[in-house]
C-alpha cells in the first residue's frame, strides 16, 4: 500500500473557503484503479496559518503515478492557481510505503 499526502499552509481567515473548494472538487477517485481512501486533514493553527494535509490511500505507488498521469488529475487541479491568495506557499508532497 501507498499513503500520498500534500500539505498545505492556509491564511488565517481562509480556512472555510479552503474546505469548501475541497468538498466541491470532482475527484473521480473513486473510479480510479488502485484508489482506496481520501481524508482532508485539518491540524493546528499557529503563526497565522493552519495546516492541512489532502491524504490518499492507494493499492501501489505505481496506481498512484497513473493517477497523476491521468486526464481525472488533470481535472481535480483544473483551476488550483485560481486560489493561490489562501495559500502560504506551495504544498509539499509526502509519499510513504506502508511498513506494518
Amino acid at each position: 500500500m501507498y499513503i500520498a499526502m500534500n500539505r498545505f499552509l492556509i491564511k488565517n481567515g481562509k480556512e472555510e473557503l479552503f474546505e469548501k473548494i475541497w468538498k466541491s472538487r470532482e475527484t473521480n477517485l473513486e473510479e480510479t484503479p488502485g484508489f482506496i481512501k481520501f481524508n482532508l486533514l485539518k491540524s493546528i493553527n499557529k503563526e497565522g496559518t493552519t495546516l492541512y494535509a489532502s491524504h490518499t490511500e492507494w493499492k501501489s505507488k505505481k496506481h498512484f503515478e497513473n493517477w497523476t498521469k491521468s486526464e481525472a488529475f488533470r481535472k481535480a487541479h483544473k483551476g488550483a492557481s485560481n486560489n493561490k491568495d489562501l495559500y502560504i506557499g506551495h504544498s509539499e508532497f509526502e509519499g510513504f510505503h506502508i511498513v506494518i
